[in-house]
């Protein structure tokens, strides 16, 4: 079996793109278990993982539980909010009580940058990153680059534009990584106040002009306005912001070719997109739901073969 170059899933950069077409390739195969009227196999049936949700989460923490499940791994769930994190226990102590209990595997998401990296530094057990602040979400930009190559073929001289909160999104950045290290093209769109200084020194083009991004496109993923991460206002109003680089029917339909519309979710209808545009035939926003399970299957699957079962 061919084996990922890291030990941890930390972020995409770390990745190389043998590891990223290694991760996707499994993905197919358990796609097609997923699909299956039984839909377990036995493969870590003796691993143990905790998913530690620092932070609300609703669909990652699902999916990383059914891809876990899916695999017949014995599955722990920790959240912060009713946990002794709210009594000053600090985040190696947690982690050392629930690997005391002899947990091979730890899925994080955590409010800090490099949270997941200061972890795998120190405890003995593998960890995937579902999430570190504003910094990387690995596995949304596999699951989305994997849908865009099941729609498109490959991801080789595609044309991808990230729209929207590019400041505050760490979805971007693990999506700006990911498809380049695929051969892809990016472009980001939005307003001025919410993309970053100096993100053209990641090979990115950079547009505030929604329709011409568009035009330039073959796929276009839009990013949730993350109001709970703006501690100041970035744009006068979501209406504003909506009438500018809010993606309605009229607009998809009077574009020069058909685009694939993406969402990470979750989606505020009406604001990044309408309702008629979710739910439209260019939308592949529940294909990226269901793909999310199995990429994070095989995510699961690759870093288990690492794992020492002395």
């Amino acid at each position: 079996m061919d084996n990922l170059s890291v030990e941890h899933l930390i972020g995409i950069k770390d990745l190389t793109r043998r590891d990223i077409e290694l991760i996707l390739d499994t993905a197919t195969s358990f796609k097609e278990v997923i699909n299956r009227p039984i839909k377990k196999v036995p493969t870590l049936r003796d691993i143990t993982i905790a998913n530690l949700f620092f932070e609300n989460s609703t669909r990652t923490k699902l999916s990383f539980e059914l891809a876990e499940k899916r695999l017949s791994a014995d599955v722990v769930n920790f959240s912060a909010s009713g946990s002794s994190v709210k009594k000053g226990e600090t985040l190696v102590d947690t982690v050392n009580n629930i690997l005391s209990m002899k947990v091979d595997m730890v899925v994080m998401r955590h409010a800090s940058p490099g949270a997941a990296k200061f972890l795998s530094d120190r405890i003995n057990a593998k960890v995937i990153n579902a999430g570190d602040g504003t910094h990387e979400h690995p596995t949304q930009a596999l699951l989305d680059a994997y849908t865009i190559r099941e729609k498109l073929g490959t991801l080789e001289g595609k044309k991808v534009v990230i729209v929207g909160d590019i400041l505050h999104s760490r979805v971007a950045l693990s999506n700006i990584l990911c498809l380049q290290k695929l051969g892809a093209e990016v472009m980001v769109c939005g307003p001025t106040t919410l993309i970053p200084k100096h993100i053209g020194k990641l090979g990115v083009l950079v547009s505030h002009n929604l329709r011409a991004a568009l035009e330039w496109c073959d796929v276009a993923n839009m990013l949730r306005i993350q109001l709970e991460r703006q501690d100041v206002k970035f744009f006068p109003s979501l209406r504003e912001y909506s009438m500018l680089f809010g993606l309605d029917k009229n607009m998809l339909d009077s574009l020069s070719k058909e685009i694939v519309v993406m969402h990470p979710g979750p989606i505020n209808r009406g604001v990044e997109i309408t309702s008629d545009v979710a739910d439209s035939k260019q939308s592949v926003i529940l294909q990226q739901v269901e793909n999310g399970v199995a990429v994070r299957m095989a995510v699961i699957y690759l870093l288990a073969a690492k794992i020492d079962r002395q």
